[in-house]
């Protein structure tokens, strides 16, 4: 059972002045995958904030999996793959591209994700989408390969050929 944390970005969130369903459908689709979410926040569109977080939940309480969800836009406010790339030492760029090319199949409004993903110590930080119809859908499109890569990550398997 691998350990997830979640960030949801959001300035209203945040205030409590807006109801984060997009995080509440990812620790069902979570659970229901057996994975054990050990962290929730919902954190303001600050880019310090948000870096913060990422930097506790895999440096401190050593999550496998870090999602976060909003901020991946176009507004001035979303910031949340700057602070993902300012945390991470290495990249995993198919991730994105490949929930951005599976959601290009329901709008073409995908292709303006900026999500990104990547690689803090052991942890994996994937940025997803702000809507709970996306969050869904994207999961839906990764979680099937996501367990083998974060086996890999952790140390459980070395290998990739089947």
């Amino acid at each position: 059972m691998y350990t997830v944390g979640i960030i949801t970005a959001s300035d209203k969130g945040s205030k409590g002045e807006r109801e984060d369903v997009s995080g509440a459908v990812m620790q069902e689709i979570l659970k229901e995958n057996g994975y054990d979410v050990k962290e929730y926040r919902i954190i303001a569109d600050e880019q310090a904030l948000l870096e913060e977080a990422m930097k506790e939940m895999a440096d401190e309480k050593k999550v496998n999996l870090i999602l976060t969800t909003g901020g991946t836009g176009f507004s001035m406010r979303d910031r949340t793959p700057e602070a993902t790339l300012a945390v991470c030492d290495r990249l995993a760029p198919g991730i994105p591209e490949t929930m951005r090319a599976y959601s290009m199949q329901i709008t073409n409004r995908a292709m303006l994700s900026r999500a990104v993903a990547g690689i803090r110590n052991q942890t994996l930080i994937i940025n997803m989408p702000g809507s709970p119809k996306a969050v869904k859908e994207s999961l839906e499109c990764i979680l099937d390969a996501l367990s083998h890569g974060l086996a890999i990550l952790a140390g459980d398997t070395g290998e990739c050929a089947r």
